[in-house]
């Protein structure tokens, strides 16, 4: 397949000052206000239409030649975090996870807690973490979000005092992300899941701008707010997206096949297959330009792709990721992965329509896709 924006580089260093910016901002799920203004004054610099739901999900615009069977691509701007559950009576506080991760991460983190008119400095402590005065039950007592508790860098003593400073129950807290960029290539920081995504997908829309693409059909770059917590790109298609493609991390361990290099496509998570015919487009787009990939499931992960067709989006779709270590801990991710990601969502936005019976959302047998049935010759 031969596209006019094959060769059309991606900007690395436009994509780490990117990921740079989008990591000095708070954006735990329910607080993400401020990380959406920043974005839409990068769409109104790179020249793109935009508009917002209620809540502030983005869903900028490329026209093409058709707004039938149109194509999104989605990334989410919100992060892990977490909230008050109570003011303890020594003026430490008990929090809750905004999303699904580990206390253990969280023991020792640096944090803020926004309240309604303040924001206070804090770190998230064992319950027992002094060694002096617990001596080895510090490493002995539990591992859980009910046995950590956020001490305020303030002189509070009893939970009036914390009162008095503006805190609540039902306050957020962000997570500092603590990012350091290494000269071999090599990022680590929390929230790589998912704003190295939503960096990877402004340069891909940067290059896309820079090459004035022209695409055969409507390209929407969607910028979710609540994937963390399930609903995602529930609330932010239109109707005429027939193929969506979401951006986001792809965990390196022990028996998964993904990497940090390269693009990892995802072939299945938790809730089932991605669609067999996305998927492997983006396979064949990958071979012929030369991107390197691979190939993963996840049994314990879903992403946008899910909440979309949850919310009864009759749409294929597909996840494409950058290989990410310690997931929803400590993330190292790579450049190499950055931009390879990069390239193929720019592939895909420029490339063809190749069912074309998805012009329509309904329609007779004609033109309806086949999957191959018979075993080859040599399994005869």
């Amino acid at each position: 397949m031969t596209l006019p924006i094959a060769d059309t580089a991606i900007d690395a260093d436009y994509l780490k000052q990117q990921l740079g910016r989008l990591l000095g901002i708070a954006s735990p799920t329910g607080y993400t206000d401020e990380i959406v203004w920043e974005v839409c004054r990068e769409l109104d610099r790179l020249g793109y239409a935009y508009e917002l739901t209620r809540r502030g999900a983005i869903r900028a615009h490329t026209k093409g030649g058709s707004p039938n069977s149109a194509r999104a691509v989605v990334a989410h701007l919100d992060t892990l975090g977490a909230q008050v559950k109570r003011i303890k009576q020594n003026g430490r506080l008990e929090v809750v996870p905004i999303g699904h991760w580990s206390a253990r991460f969280a023991e020792g983190a640096r944090c803020t807690v926004f309240g309604e008119a303040c924001a206070w400095r804090g770190t998230i402590l064992p319950l027992k973490a002094s060694g002096h005065t617990f001596n080895e039950e510090v490493d002995t007592q539990p591992v859980g979000w009910r046995h950590v508790e956020l001490r305020i860098d303030a002189h509070v003593e009893d939970a009036e005092a914390v009162r008095a400073l503006g805190v609540d129950i039902g306050d957020i807290v962000a997570i500092d992300p603590q990012p350091e960029f290494l000269d071999n290539g090599y990022i680590v920081s929390r929230h790589l899941d998912d704003k190295a995504g939503v960096a990877v997908m402004l340069a891909a829309m940067e290059a896309a701008a820079r090459a004035r693409l022209k695409p055969d059909v409507d390209v929407f770059w969607l910028f979710t707010i609540a994937e963390e917590v399930g609903s995602g790109a529930s609330s932010v298609l239109v109707p005429d997206v027939a193929s969506m493609v979401t951006i986001d991390n792809g965990t390196t361990a022990p028996g998964q096949n993904s990497s940090e290099f390269g693009v990892t496509i995802a072939m299945a998570d938790q809730t089932g297959p991605f669609d067999w015919h996305l998927t492997r487009k983006l396979v064949r787009l990958a071979r012929e330009h030369g991107v390197p990939f691979q190939k993963d499931v996840f049994r314990y992960y879903r992403s946008d792709s899910a909440s979309a067709l949850e919310s009864g989006a009759d749409i294929r779709t597909a996840l494409l990721t950058f290989g990410i270590d310690a997931s929803h801990g400590y993330e190292r991710i790579h450049m190499n992965a950055l931009t390879s990601l990069a390239r193929l969502v720019l592939l895909y936005a420029a490339s063809p329509v190749e069912i074309e019976r998805d012009l329509k959302p309904m329609a007779g047998v004609e033109g309806f896709t086949h999957q191959n049935q018979a075993a080859s010759p040599a399994q005869e």
